[in-house]
Parts: structure tokens; C-alpha cells; sequence
């Protein structure tokens, strides 16, 4: 009997069994997870009616608790993949088509839609490479015909290919920027100088600033050492830089005001850079119920980009007609270092960026001294302006 294989059957003519014809089991394996209240899948017939293997589902769901953490580990993902996902996920409602997994056919499509919209290569190659890496294990799309469209898409239009960096903020901006926010010594203004003044010495990201806890800033009279778990080249490494201090950026004792003033109110952990609500007091995230983000008490780096914006007119500065942007203070320290003559090693050191990394010098440093350089001003003036 152990080698015996049990087979559905049917009864025929003359009492005799012969072998069924397939049906639809539940499509379940050994690496199927169900979260609570998901229906199984059933299995779809393929070449010679041969059925896909399918396991019993008995002990595949996860556990409440399991579900909800992975949940809330989700939600908590970087704000790109929580954005590129959301696009698709509405997408895919409207077309009545299943996000996750997401098949070969759905992805191509979403290909097509980003490109029909007419946004940038970089943009479209960015949330597909997103959307991609968001499938579960193994349940990956094939990129090759979405790539064919989007080769396609960059030959026919050339402004697709265009990027636009954001303006660098360098000394020059920063100061009178920092000096407007502080200019009514208001706390909201003391949050918005201490992030920039961070921002700039630190070269962060602007996810990483406002990531920073309390608990990762060691400040000394005349430096400020900042601890990081990991970044965005550096990943499950951490890092410790120490930021000296300089006088027109006073990164000391503006963040030592910051955090003077949230330690009266009693928050000495958690994250550095929080909400202010109109009466200067600090915001948490029970007072904000009506605005609360999944960021709890940790500012949203559009936020960042918010305030730089903010200040940087409210300062009356102008651009060269690049866009300014949170990610200008990071630029505005690197253009800075750039053309001061620092090494390509102190930059990449600076920055955190990967050895070799060609960014700081083609990015920042380049662009900037191409602007400053005018070949023409060798030419003799003529004429009665001469």
C-alpha cells in the first residue's frame, strides 16, 4: 500500500474507473503566505491539462501579530516606494487588474502609462525599478518589453532624457536664508536654521536628517559628531561623522538652542526635527491627530523641501533657473567643498558617497565652475564700452 498512488477517478461503463479530468486545486507552496482574512488562490490548468503544484493551505496564514508588524514594516518603507506604489496600486484599480503579484503584462502596460504621461526617463525608470522590487520573492515581472518601449520613448523624445538639478545652496544662500528664519526668534525658526545649518555641513539626505533621533548627535563647544545605522550607499554599515563647526554656520549652538528648547518640553529622545505647531509649542503625534502621517513625530522629508523653499524666497534670493529644493543644501555643500579645492576623496568622505563615485565632481563641482568660467572674457572690449 505505500507505493500505492490514489487518483481521482469516475465510475464508467461496466464498473470500471478511469482517471478524471483536472480541476482547480488551491495554488498554495511551500513558500506561500497568507495574511489573515486572504482567500487561496486556485490553480489555472497549463500545457497537457498538467496542474501547477499545489500544497494543502493548513498552517500557510500568518499569525495577527506577524501581519500587523509586517504591516507597519511596510508603511515605515521609504517614501519613493510608498509613492511609486500608490500610483500603481490606484492604476491597477482602475483597470481592474491585481498589483501584487504583479504579472509581465500589468507591468508593461504601467510602462506604457507612465511614458504616455510624458514624464522623465529617470522618473519612469525610478518607479518601475520600485514597483519591480516591491513583488514578493520570485514573483518578479520581466522588464524586456517595457525597457524595448522605454528605449524607444528616449529616442523620440530627447527633453524626456533632461534632468534638471536642483540649485545648489552654497554659504552665500545659507546664511541669509538661516538668518530670515531666526529673524522673529520664533522656535519654528530655530528648528528651520538648525536643519539647514545640518543639512549643509552634514551633506544629508534630506530622509536622513529628518530620520536623526536625538540619541545620534553627540554636540560638543566645537563640534557635533552625528551617528548613522546606515545610508544610502552604506547599506548595514553605519557611520560616524564629525561635523567641526565654523562661525558663520554656528551649527553648535543652533542646534544646541533646538534641543534646549524641546528638552523644556520634556523630549530629550525620538527624532531631532519635529512639528511646531502656531503656538510654538512642540507638536506629537496625539495634538496632530487631524494631520498625523504614518511619520508619527519624525518630519516628512517633503517637508524639508517645504521650508527650504520657504525661507530661500522669504530671504529674497534668486536662482539661475534650476529648481531649489531640499536636496539644495546637500548640493550647496558639495558645490562649496568643490570649489574650494577639496580632493575628490574629502568630497566622496564628505558626502558619504562610494569611492570613485563620479557624482560629486560631473554633479556639483563641474556644472559650477563651468558657470563661473567665461572663455569670451578673454576678448578685448571694443568699442565705447571699452
Amino acid at each position: 500500500m505505500a507505493d500505492t498512488e490514489i487518483l481521482d477517478a469516475e465510475l464508467v461503463k461496466d464498473g470500471e474507473l478511469v482517471h478524471a479530468a483536472p480541476v482547480a486545486r488551491p495554488l498554495v507552496d511551500a513558500h506561500t503566505v497568507l495574511m489573515p482574512g486572504e482567500e487561496i488562490v486556485k490553480a489555472e490548468l497549463v500545457e497537457d491539462g498538467e496542474l501547477l503544484p499545489a500544497h494543502s493551505g493548513r498552517n500557510r496564514k500568518l499569525n495577527p501579530e506577524t501581519a500587523q508588524a509586517l504591516k507597519e514594516a511596510a508603511e515605515e518603507g521609504s517614501a519613493p516606494r510608498r509613492t511609486a506604489m500608490n500610483g500603481f496600486e490606484k492604476w491597477c484599480a482602475e483597470q481592474d487588474l491585481p498589483a501584487i503579484p504583479c504579472d509581465t503584462f500589468t507591468y508593461t502596460e504601467y510602462g506604457h502609462y507612465l511614458i504616455k504621461k510624458g514624464l522623465k526617463v529617470s522618473t519612469i525608470k525610478n518607479y518601475m525599478s520600485l514597483i519591480r522590487t516591491s513583488m514578493p520573492p520570485g514573483q518578479q515581472p520581466d522588464t524586456s518589453l517595457y525597457l524595448l518601449l522605454l528605449r524607444q520613448y528616449r529616442k523620440k523624445n530627447k527633453r524626456a532624457v533632461r534632468r534638471k538639478e536642483a540649485f545648489p545652496i552654497t554659504m552665500p544662500y545659507l546664511v541669509p536664508m538661516m538668518a530670515k528664519a531666526e529673524a522673529d526668534d520664533r522656535p519654528i525658526g530655530w528648528r528651520d536654521a538648525a536643519l539647514f545649518a545640518l543639512g549643509y555641513r552634514f551633506l544629508g539626505r534630506s530622509i536622513e536628517d529628518v530620520d536623526l533621533d536625538i540619541e545620534d548627535l553627540t554636540i560638543t563647544d566645537t563640534q557635533v559628531v552625528v551617528w548613522l545605522a546606515e545610508d544610502k550607499t552604506h547599506k548595514g554599515e553605519e557611520q560616524t561623522k564629525v561635523l567641526h563647526d565654523r562661525p558663520d554656520l554656528n551649527l553648535v549652538f543652533r542646534l544646541r538652542r533646538w534641543l534646549g528648547y524641546l528638552a523644556e518640553q520634556g523630549i530629550t529622545t525620538g527624532p531631532v526635527f519635529r512639528h511646531v505647531l502656531k503656538s510654538g509649542k512642540v507638536a506629537s503625534s496625539e495634538t496632530r491627530a487631524k494631520k498625523a502621517t504614518k511619520r508619527g513625530d519624525y518630519l516628512r522629508p517633503q517637508t524639508v523641501n517645504e521650508v527650504v523653499k520657504k525661507w530661500f524666497h522669504a530671504a529674497g534670493l534668486k536662482t539661475d533657473g534650476r529648481p531649489v529644493s531640499s536636496h539644495s543644501l546637500r548640493a550647496g555643500g558639495a558645490t562649496d567643498l568643490g570649489m574650494s579645492g577639496a580632493t575628490e576623496e574629502e568630497l566622496e568622505d564628505a558626502g558619504r558617497w562610494a569611492p570613485g563615485s563620479p557624482i560629486p565632481r560631473t554633479v556639483y563641482v563641474r556644472p559650477a565652475k563651468d558657470r563661473a568660467h567665461d572663455p569670451f572674457g578673454k576678448v578685448p572690449l571694443y568699442g565705447p564700452e571699452a
